[in-house]
């Protein structure tokens, strides 16, 4: 299977922009700047790229961790998985966080933290994220 995206950038890196599309069709022409990666903290000037890798953290992990819960015979009833991606201007991209909120019926907590934790260095995704920290703080409610 391949996925795809492309994107298009006129102009300088500062006062440029520029637009990404998916495959999907999810995102049509969405608009990206320099200013909504690197200046606007609130994340409201449009998307990034660390927004997206988020995005495909958190995905993939709660996919994850939900089949190895099924394979546990405790199938999930909720998970709500956020991921926060850090970019260091000069630096790069230096981590990403995970936060798990559960609700996972008939499962031990000490049970739980472990598939957790294999989901977080299994899935897909934190694997191909090697190169920088992650963590995950996991709550079963």
């Amino acid at each position: 299977m391949k996925r795809s995206a492309t994107a298009l950038w006129q102009g300088s890196l500062v006062d440029g922009q520029g637009t990404l599309d998916m495959l999907s069709g999810v995102f049509r022409k969405q608009p990206y700047t320099h200013k909504g990666r690197f200046v606007d903290e609130a994340g409201q000037s449009g998307t990034n790229p660390e927004e997206l890798i988020a995005a495909a953290h958190s995905g993939c992990f709660a996919m994850q961790l939900a089949h190895f819960l099924a394979e546990n015979g405790t199938p999930a009833e909720n998970l709500e998985v956020k991921a926060e991606v850090e970019l260091v201007p000069g630096t790069g991209i230096t981590g990403s966080a995970l936060t798990l909120r559960a609700k996972v019926p008939g499962i031990a907590e000490g049970r739980f933290k472990e598939l957790a934790e294999k989901a977080k260095d299994a899935c897909p995704v934190s694997r191909a994220l090697a190169a920088i920290k992650i963590t995950l703080a996991a709550e079963l409610l």
